[in-house]
């Protein structure tokens, strides 16, 4: 009959210094920044869900203009003021006529003001005679395609606007970094999503090389 050996005893200094034994700090670094990029990803993506939306819908409206109708109009108006300084002309075109968009170009020759206002798919122009007061703006409206359009291109849209261009971009960038941050804590679509995304690069490359003159 063989003798059991008896299991060697672990003592309590040994059993508490197991117990205290922190997680490797790679390992607790992983799983912060796998948790930050999955939280980040989520609440950026909801956060910027319109934004984003907006300038992936109008990204379509601005490379199809001709599926969609345009609906331009055009209004003719006449009157007489009292010439005086570049405000007071300004003011009087917007509080007779209800003219929006920001003033973009104030002229003056020998026998005119020529003034000019711009704003997301709309324009108004005014010749003003100097000698007389006498004044004729027409008005363009080129329908809500137009006005969206060219808040996609940020033209005559004011700092304001500008900055949520820059901010929906950056937003952009960050959603994507932390996606493919994120891909690489998923051990078991790491690879094919990492082939996904070289994959689109080289389409878009290539699309860009062979087809674009």
């Amino acid at each position: 009959m063989s003798k059991s050996h008896p299991l060697p005893l672990t003592t309590e200094k040994q059993r508490v210094e197991v117990r205290l034994d922190p997680s490797p700090r790679s390992s607790l670094w992983k799983r912060r920044l796998a948790a930050w990029s999955r939280w980040l990803h989520i609440y950026l993506s909801m956060v910027s869900f319109a934004i984003l939306f907006f300038f992936a819908a109008t990204g379509i409206t601005l490379n199809h203009p001709d599926w969609f109708g345009n609906r331009q109009s055009t209004a003719q108006h006449r009157g007489v003021m009292q010439p005086g300084s570049q405000l007071q002309i300004v003011e009087h075109l917007r509080d007779t006529h209800a003219i929006r968009g920001a003033l973009s170009d104030f002229r003056t020759d020998d026998t005119q003001y020529s003034v000019s206002f711009k704003g997301p798919g709309y324009a108004a122009d005014a010749f003003i005679d100097r000698a007389t007061g006498k004044y004729e703006l027409t008005e363009t409206r080129m329908g809500l395609i137009a006005v969206i359009n060219d808040l996609h291109k940020g033209r005559d849209t004011g700092k304001s606007w500008s900055a949520i261009i820059d901010i929906s971009a950056a937003l952009m960038c960050f959603v994507s970094l932390s996606g493919l941050i994120l891909i690489f804590f998923l051990s078991k679509k790491r690879a094919s999503g990492l082939y996904a995304a070289l994959i689109g690069a080289a389409l878009c490359y290539a699309v860009y090389a062979v087809w674009v003159p």
